[in-house]
């Protein structure tokens, strides 16, 4: 689809002339050049950069205006909304206008976000399309204009807090939330499922908009004015150099641990979680568990090294007496183990994962919760290729909460291009999620990517040369997960007559995507955190998700001059543009390969929207893995399948005893045909009794190594009873021969 057309499309008719003129732009740029016959003059520069200024101004200026006239209106909301909470003669139809009011609000900052966007992108089309087509570089000076006038960086994060507060006022007539903090928990029957997706940077103002009008955003402290750094959450990821515990949590083996150390905030914080993460698998009957403890940051490094240990921490716990025994014992071992395993496996600090998480929760009830990350960043902490990163402290000290941190080096480095979407549910056995979970999960907004793990892809993404295998998701790095959008899961702007339309509509097509459990519960900021405990984590994702066919054009980024706010945007010079390589093209083989790939995706975001392009459709892309590197796929392999293929052979074994005890009845009692097939029977048992055994232990081998298969024979059974026909047939002829011979 051509921009302009998209734009059209997508645009809301009331703010219609605040938009980008992009169509005149460009037919601005096509007149000159065929009225100066391809050739592109100063004097033109001079006037499309003035023109291109206009729309800056304009935009930016219908931005700011309305984004403060939203405050405004949310704040006299807000007003009117606690002198009806005081009011004694407040009815129903108060509440509603105010919810009416508030639905016009939330579509007006959906809108708005989306005004963001498409201008945005607007802005970066008809600049790469005047580069393209007059040979003059505007772009870099032109992006030190837009970051003098950053529309584009408007956060909405304090905005959603406040209206989703105000929002669940409405909704709950001012009433308080009751329930259990371990609501639908108390049961002895129910089940915990949790469902990971990705959320294109597109749709994450939309998706938090709707999720609020189900769920408020889940603030720790409702007192405390919102601060960007309080939904920051940093984790340090360790491993050894042999990456066992990454191996171990690819393969989803039995017992398989995460060893991380996480802190909510900024790098001032001084309590430190201790976080170990046990993967069981269904058929023990266990759960896979979440424990931590606290400990003070100055004492990290310590304990690392084994010169420090929990037990005065310990010691006060018991002189306080607010732990039971049972508990401080869990904590003794868990603070032993942890120390025990990285002094005697000498792990260390391997990977940072960075993002700020809103987590959307009732408060007291946990049967529904859901938190999306965004500005997800995996960086490395390692020292192992000689450069000095962490060096010998527990994280490196070079960067904070500063996304996108700019600072560090390309290879250090890897921006997710997506949000992440966690979905967990608590219910009891034969209970429907809600419906309203059921439509989010399968609507436009969200791609299901079951079992997705940052610690593995940061691994996998920025130190690929020293694993050799890859999580599942590895092919999804480059397919385009946006899809049109769906009817039942929009933002609604009340309509006079009562009905609700969409605040922006542009297809009716609906993607289903099923829902899947999974098994990693990350802990967020805010609600019921516990500072030490067992967790229980969701049991195993059952589906794994089908590949997609389509896939993703990413433009390159020309390098920038140094330039500054200030510099005039009539600067540019005339210089040729280079030419570009495919976007997507044959992937270089050898051990290259995935570094080549991963650098792509690791640069594919570097600003809050895509750049992305359309992605072609006749153009097809072949994902080629290097030799003796492997994708991790989602397979189950519990005892039972071990078991059955000891059946299988046994039943084998059970008819080659039956047909070897005929043979020798044969050969003890017979006559001389007799003696003969018992020789054909002797051959066929000893013949399948071999294969038997070399078929088990083909199978077991597989089974072991996780392999897909197919583990079914179709050559056994048929030569089976082929041969025992042949056999038999024999012994038919050979008695008839010599009995026809008889005198």
């Amino acid at each position: 689809m051509k921009f302009g057309h998209q734009l059209k499309t997508s645009l809301y008719p009331e703010w219609v002339f605040y938009y980008l003129a992009y169509d005149k732009l460009k037919a601005e740029l096509k007149t000159r050049l065929v009225q100066n016959k391809g050739r592109w003059t100063e004097d033109d520069e001079t006037a499309f950069a003035e023109l291109l200024e206009k729309e800056l101004d304009k935009v930016y200026s219908f931005q700011k205006v309305k984004s403060g006239e939203i405050m405004r209106r949310l704040q006299h909301s807000k007003q009117e909304v606690e002198e009806i909470i005081h009011s004694d003669d407040a009815h129903n139809e108060d509440y509603a206008l105010l919810e009416e009011e508030l639905q016009h609000i939330i579509a007006d900052v959906h809108d708005l976000a989306k005004f963001t966007r498409l201008n945005y992108t607007g802005f970066l089309k008809i600049i790469k399309k005047h580069d393209k087509l007059t040979h003059w570089i505007l772009r870099p000076i032109f992006m030190v204009r837009l970051n003098s006038k950053p529309f584009y960086k408007e956060n909405y994060d304090a905005l959603i807090v406040k209206l989703s507060s105000l929002y669940d006022t409405v909704r709950t007539r001012g009433k308080a939330h009751g329930g259990d903090s371990a609501a639908g928990g108390s049961q002895q029957a129910f089940v915990r499922q949790t469902t990971k997706y990705w959320v294109h940077p597109d749709n994450i103002t939309e998706l938090k908009l709707i999720i609020l009008k189900h769920l408020p955003v889940l603030v720790f402290n409702p007192n405390k004015e919102f601060n960007p750094a309080d939904s920051a959450i940093s984790s340090v990821y360790f491993d050894n150099e042999e990456f066992e515990l990454y191996m171990g949590r690819l393969e989803k083996t039995e017992g398989a641990e995460a060893l991380r150390l996480r802190w909510y905030g900024g790098m001032d914080q001084q309590q430190i979680f201790v976080e170990r993460k046990t993967h069981r698998e269904d058929w023990t009957g266990e759960k896979s568990v979440k424990a931590r403890f606290p400990i003070k940051e100055k004492y990290v490094n310590a304990f690392l090294r084994g010169e420090y240990t929990m037990d005065a921490t310990i010691a006060k716990m018991r002189a306080e007496g607010k732990k039971s025994e049972k508990e401080i014992a869990e904590f003794e071992q868990l603070a032993a183990e942890c120390q025990y395993g990285i002094l005697t496996k000498n792990y260390g600090p391997v990977m940072r994962t960075f993002y700020n998480r809103t987590a959307f929760q009732l408060p007291g009830d946990a049967r529904v919760r859901i938190s999306l990350d965004t500005e997800l960043t995996l960086i490395r902490e390692d020292n192992m290729d000689g450069s000095t990163r962490s060096g010998d402290n527990w994280r490196r000290m070079d960067i904070g909460i500063d996304w996108p941190f700019s600072q560090l080096a390309d290879e250090d480095i890897c921006r997710f291009p997506y949000a992440v979407l966690e979905v967990k549910l608590q219910t009891q056995h034969g209970q429907e999620p809600p419906e309203w979970v059921r439509e989010l999960v399968n609507s436009h907004l969200v791609e299901s990517v079951p079992k997705f793990s940052k610690f593995i892809h940061g691994v996998s993404t920025l130190i690929e040369h020293r694993v050799k295998l890859f999580p599942f998701w590895y092919h999804q790095m480059d397919i385009d997960i946006r899809k049109p959008a769906s009817k039942n899961m929009s933002i609604s702007r009340p309509d006079p007559s009562g009905y609700s339309t969409p605040a922006n509509t542009t297809s009716d097509e609906d993607h289903d995507m099923g829902m899947t459990l999974g098994d990693e519960e990350e802990g967020y900021q805010g609600g019921a955190r516990n500072d030490y405990g067992w967790v229980d984590e969701e049991g195993d994702e059952e589906n794994p998700l089908e590949p997609s066919t389509d896939w993703i054009q990413r433009p390159s980024h020309p390098s920038s001059r140094s330039s500054s706010e200030h510099t005039p945007l009539l600067g540019g010079q005339r210089r040729p543009i280079k030419s570009k390589n495919s976007l997507i093209s044959p992937f270089r083989p050898g051990a290259e390969t995935l570094r080549y790939l991963f650098r792509r995706t690791k640069d594919r975001v570097t600003h809050p929207f895509g750049e992305d392009e359309a992605p072609n459709a006749n153009q097809t892309t072949y994902l080629i893995t290097p030799p003796g590197r492997k994708i991790a796929t989602l397979v189950r392999v519990e005892p039972k399948v071990f078991f059955a293929n000891e059946r299988t052979f046994l039943s084998w074994l059970q008819f080659t005893v039956m047909l070897g005890g005929l043979a020798l009845g044969l050969l003890n009692f017979g006559d001389k045909v007799s003696r003969v097939s018992a020789g054909l029977f002797t051959f066929v048992a000893l013949s399948f009794m071999v294969y038997a055994l070399v078929t088990y232990h083909w199978r077991a081998y597989k089974i072991r190594n996780k392999e897909l298969g197919p583990f079914d024979d179709r050559i056994g059974p048929t030569l089976l009873c082929f041969i025992l026909l042949t056999a038999m047939a024999t012994n038919f002829f050979l008695q008839w021969a010599y009995e026809k011979k008889k005198p």
